[in-house]
């Protein structure tokens, strides 16, 4: 079978490590999105799929925009059976849709319809969702609305962050790719539509979104923790400098009886506790201010002198 990979990211290393070792699978090409400025020399970086498609020699087209009339021509230059479509981060147009005689088809990391969007693992902790998944489906005109193929439930687990749930998934997924490809080669895989009155949404992460609200309650912004990380995280400002913030719920038998104002501050013992909604408490366990390294909760205590009351905001 001919296909052409498209992605960017490392969630689709494993998906694409696994069809370079099948005989079963010629890969002809990949398309990844164009090298962008990296790291703090804002040096142009190429995408981890790019890196891995170059060490295979495989042919690398990297379109500004998918749309533009050389990907059409580029695309069936290749001829190919399939396009598997991980995570690439542009919406494919209609006119290319028909160039593969199987479609494109997705790994999403979601079980659709719910989570649609650019960014379903980092919204289903967030929301303190308890189970997930993978789909496989054959990409349509619209926003992950194309009929399913086959799916994956998953645990979350209850300190997993985004990286790590996105990890065991990237490489759940691998071996579900290969499982769609063979039924759809056979005809034994048959497509079923969404039910589109279920879906919701995972909209891509903006850096306000890390902003914690204190009237939430100490576990909902430790799923926002898990789920935010490595971007947005999640921040607070003290005494007009913005912190980005890491902590776990205290357990209520372990934490203060007496109520105080969501955001504030108190020094237990010798943990750092942040009040929350519902008379729940943050434990803090690391902060990094702007501009410097990220330190333990002890390191801030024992530079901060805390006056009573004091808050984050």
């Amino acid at each position: 079978m001919r296909v052409v990979f498209c992605g960017t990211p490392e969630f689709g290393i494993p998906a694409l490590r696994r069809l370079l070792a099948d005989s079963d699978y010629h890969v002809v090409g990949v398309i990844t999105q164009p090298d962008r400025p990296r790291g703090r020399g804002m040096a142009a970086g190429e995408s981890l799929v790019k890196k891995l498609a170059s060490q295979a020699r495989l042919e690398i087209f990297q379109p500004e925009k998918i749309r533009a009339p050389e990907s059409q021509a580029w695309l069936e230059a290749k001829s190919p059976d399939v396009i598997v479509l991980i995570a690439y981060g542009q919406i494919i147009p209609a006119r290319l849709l028909t160039i593969p005689r199987l479609g494109w088809i997705n790994l999403h990391a979601s079980l659709l319809p719910k989570y649609r969007g650019a960014a379903p693992v980092a919204w289903a902790i967030a929301n303190g969702e308890m189970r997930t998944g993978i789909t496989t489906m054959q990409i349509d005109a619209g926003m992950d609305t194309g009929p399913l193929l086959l799916r994956l439930e998953m645990e979350i687990k209850p300190e997993e962050s985004a990286p790590e749930l996105s990890a065991r998934m990237a490489e759940a997924g691998a071996p579900l790719v290969v499982e769609t490809l063979q039924g759809l080669e056979r005809g034994t895989l048959l497509a079923q539509p969404q039910d589109h009155s279920q879906a919701t949404y995972a909209p891509l992460l903006k850096r306000e979104d890390g902003r914690i609200l204190w009237t939430l309650t100490a576990q909902q912004i430790y799923n926002r923790c898990r789920g935010f990380e490595p971007w947005p995280g999640t921040f607070a400002e003290f005494r007009g400098l913005r912190l980005r913030l890491w902590g776990r719920p205290r357990p209520r038998e372990r934490a203060p009886e007496d109520a105080s104002a969501p955001g504030t501050l108190r020094r237990f013992g010798s943990a750092l506790l942040a009040a929350c909604g519902d008379s729940t408490w943050l434990e803090i366990t690391d902060l990094q201010p702007e501009a410097r390294k990220r330190m333990t909760a002890v390191e801030f205590l024992a530079g901060a002198r805390l006056a009573p009351g004091e808050r984050l905001t």
